[in-house]
């Protein structure tokens, strides 16, 4: 385990390099995000540790980072002030552009994977915006009309939006549909819709409504995705199938703020909650060799109160800090299961999940 100290300022957000093996981005901010400034690291991973080799400072909290897909040494930022930053490691203390369309927080930025052309942004103001690195402003809207904490394309479609909410939904955009179309908007999921009742048994309806905080795409699987929300679970969902969820995982004791598909295996993810643990899961999915136990898909109702259904489980709990966990990321390289967090006390850690504590 490596660790990365940020006095002062909390941890929200980590990615690693997708060029570089031994290099992250973290982005904090001060007094909890609530005022003060914003702090852009860029580190390096070395003989000696953890270093950093650049640092930015901000005017206002940043929430999110993401690394640029077309160059090495660019990041952009989601800032307090309603403001999207593109920094580049080899220039100093100021960013190389600035986008100031949103009139709330920006909560989430996330570079195309596929198209490498475009990158998004959510905010508070319920929009999210598609920009070109080159021009002075976005060239699309998506209206979502609620408070939209995070905002994705797909790694599988260059053409494919996604974003959730404080309403409790998932929603899908195809930006080659014509704008008329609804904006764009293709599919509307609900984040707290029940399994499908099994024959013979009545429909429950447990879950209420609950601000879903964060969602990523599986790598392998095109139609799948995860979320994690304030009613403290993790889910799976397939888009091809909008009536359900493929698998809900329970563990969390506070709300789950961010979710990462495993680079490197198709059922295994990882969550961090405010519950100051991350956690790794498979989802259920993966069948197994020959005379493997079956996985249990039957929604239940666990001895805590919680609810259970799709086989997957708890794989691997980390316990190292002591606070909220608000950023997790895999990195691309290497053996797999290298994992970078961070989050309210002010420390990035690096672990292996292959490692027990």
């Amino acid at each position: 385990m490596l660790a990365f100290n940020t006095p002062g300022f909390k941890g929200f957000s980590v990615k690693w390099s997708p060029f570089f093996d031994d290099r992250l981005a973290l982005a904090t901010s001060q007094y909890y995000g609530l005022v003060g400034n914003g702090r852009l690291y860029v580190l390096g991973l070395g003989p000696q540790g953890i270093l950093a080799s650049k640092v930015f400072d901000t005017r206002d909290a940043l929430y999110d980072v993401a690394w640029s897909e077309i160059h090495g040494d660019q990041l952009l930022t989601a800032s307090g002030d309603g403001t999207v930053k593109l920094f580049d490691a080899n220039v100093d203390q100021f960013p190389v552009a600035q986008w100031s369309e949103h009139n709330r927080e920006v909560y989430s930025v996330h570079w195309n994977l596929t198209g490498k052309d475009t990158f998004l942004s959510s905010s508070w103001d319920g929009s999210v915006r598609i920009y070109i690195p080159g021009r002075d402003q976005s060239i699309t809207v998506l209206p979502v009309a609620s408070c939209t904490y995070s905002a994705q394309w797909s790694p599988h479609d260059n053409g494919i939006v996604s974003a959730v909410s404080s309403d409790s939904m998932i929603r899908l955009f195809d930006l080659r549909v014509p704008a008329s179309a609804q904006n764009h908007l293709v599919l509307s999921m609900e984040n707290h819709l029940t399994p499908p009742a099994l024959p013979g048994m009545a429909p429950t309806m447990p879950f209420a409504p609950n601000e879903v905080l964060t969602h990523d795409w599986n790598k392998y699987r095109s139609t799948v995705i995860a979320t994690g929300s304030t009613d403290r679970y993790v889910r799976t969902f397939d888009t091809r199938n909008p009536k359900g969820p493929l698998a809900i995982l329970p563990g969390h004791e506070y709300a789950v703020r961010r979710v990462s598909w495993s680079p490197h295996l198709s059922d295994v993810l990882v969550s961090g909650s405010y519950d100051m643990t991350a956690r790794v899961w498979t989802d259920g999915s993966y069948t197994g060799p020959p005379g493997s136990a079956p996985p249990e898909h039957e929604f239940r109702k666990l001895a805590n109160g919680m609810y259970t259904y799709g086989g997957g489980r708890e794989a691997m709990r980390y316990n190292a800090h002591t606070e909220f966990v608000t950023g997790a990321d895999w990195s691309l390289f290497g053996k797999q299961g290298w994992v970078a967090t961070t989050g309210w006390d002010e420390r990035l850690m690096v672990w292996d999940v292959n490692c027990p504590q």
